[in-house]
């Protein structure tokens, strides 16, 4: 295959599989709150729900396995477990969520039928899909893909053709801080240690005879061009939002908003093209999902010729009975698991990504247990605790923002550096 066809098409199927229901409602009501500095909201979304993603590619390009790869160096027990709470964590929130906003915005306003039958059709296709999982990187790199993005690029481009350039006043008293942490409900640093096992799969389907080199390359250049794409998506999204500020009210909802604004710039035929690009972006998003689910499990159990399927259905059928519930709920439930999984997973990616030399096994395990530590005061103030443990957090930086632990692990990993670089000089080597 020529190269150049090759990378774009892995580059639009990455696109695609991260490009999800959280993708596309986030970043409009990020904007409309965040008014004129709607830029600074961006970065910080673009952190958690970009740059990180990108980077469990980039690790992926190295490790070229599985997630549990990501964590064996802590140790083989560590990773067991976090594979397993991180994958239940998938099909349970993010891959029934796709369901859920398909219905809500895509299939609902057109055809007013109920949530289940929708989840059912849903998840009947996901299936279809994950069980030809060797025409998948085909199937969505070069179909699904471009549609998604056509869609969104007619959005974006008819505000800004269309629209003064008129910004809101910020509500937001700290507009990255809270890009970030709106970037971690995209479930995208989860998605790319899943969704990259998935395309490392289907590569190795496609072509068993690629060298590491081969894959790894394809791998960077499609995962950075991918970045770009999503850079520039969200960015749009975050702005039309940001203008857009006057049409609705300051209460609206995320799903609403995004609904709005399509009507009002796609006009009369608006739901039928929303209902194309929800659609799509979800559906891509949980087939990912749902493929490497059952990858991991085939993995683990080599001997068993049904453990990908019987993986396959169980995730479909938890989607089935997950996505009945409205986005909102799905959001405010997910946000508590989200703040105690997320820094572990963001900190497993950046140590698989910098120099080995800096990656030692005990910077590893160090770094992993100060995290997960110090990642417990913002799970307990997600769940209504904040006031309880208030003497505790007023003395960790970052508390404030729910970003306790990124100082404590930043320490703690130039530290033990340093105690290593000691070691190695003392013993000789």
């Amino acid at each position: 295959m020529n190269s150049i066809k090759e990378t774009l098409v892995t580059a639009f199927a990455l696109f695609s599989l991260f490009f999800g229901a959280g993708n596309l409602i986030l970043p409009p009501q990020l904007g409309f709150k965040a008014g004129e500095l709607w830029w600074l909201v961006a970065l910080g979304f673009a952190i958690s729900a970009v740059l990180i993603p990108i980077f469990g590619i980039l690790g992926h390009a190295r490790l070229q396995g599985t997630m549990f790869d990501f964590a064996t160096k802590v140790s083989p027990s560590f990773s067991l477990i976090f594979c397993f709470i991180i994958y239940a964590v998938s099909i349970s929130l993010p891959s029934p969520r796709t369901a859920s906003v398909t219905h809500e915005m895509g299939i609902s306003p057109l055809f007013h039928n109920s949530a289940l039958s929708t989840s059912i059709v849903y998840f009947v296709l996901v299936f279809i899909f994950v069980m030809n999982r060797s025409k998948l990187l085909n199937i969505i790199g070069k179909y699904l893909t471009p549609g998604i993005i056509i869609i969104l690029l007619s959005i974006m481009g008819i505000t800004l053709f269309s629209f003064p350039l008129d910004f809101g006043t910020n509500t937001f008293i700290n507009p990255v801080t809270e890009g970030i942490l709106e970037g971690y409900q995209t479930f995208d640093a989860i998605g790319a240690i899943v969704v990259g096992g998935v395309i490392i799969t289907s590569i190795n389907l496609k072509d068993k005879e690629a060298s590491y080199e081969r894959k790894k390359a394809l791998l960077v250049k499609a995962g950075w061009l991918a970045g770009f794409g999503l850079i520039m998506i969200y960015a749009g999204l975050i702005f039309t939002g940001a203008v857009m500020y006057g049409e609705f009210d300051p209460s609206i909802s995320r799903t609403s908003l995004i609904t709005g604004i399509s009507k009002i710039t796609l006009g009369s035929k608006a739901n039928l093209f929303l209902g194309i690009l929800v659609s799509l972006a979800c559906f891509t998003t949980a087939v990912g999902i749902v493929a490497g689910t059952a990858d991991f499990v085939k993995s683990r159990l080599p001997k068993s010729k049904r453990a990908y399927l019987i993986t396959a259905l169980i995730s479909c059928l938890l989607g089935v009975l997950m996505g009945q519930f409205n986005v909102d709920y799905i959001i405010a439930i997910a946000l508590p698991i989200l703040m105690f999984v997320y820094p572990v997973t963001i900190v497993l990616i950046l140590l698989n990504v910098i120099p080995e030399k800096f990656g030692s096994q005990k910077v590893f395990r160090t770094v992993v247990f100060i995290t997960i530590v110090f990642s417990v005061p913002d799970f307990l103030g997600s769940i209504g605790l904040g006031t309880e443990i208030a003497s505790i957090t007023r003395w960790i930086p970052l508390s404030k923002l729910s970003m306790g632990w990124v100082l404590p692990a930043l320490v703690v990993f130039i530290f033990a550096n340093i105690r290593e670089r000691r070691l190695s000089k003392t013993s000789g080597y």
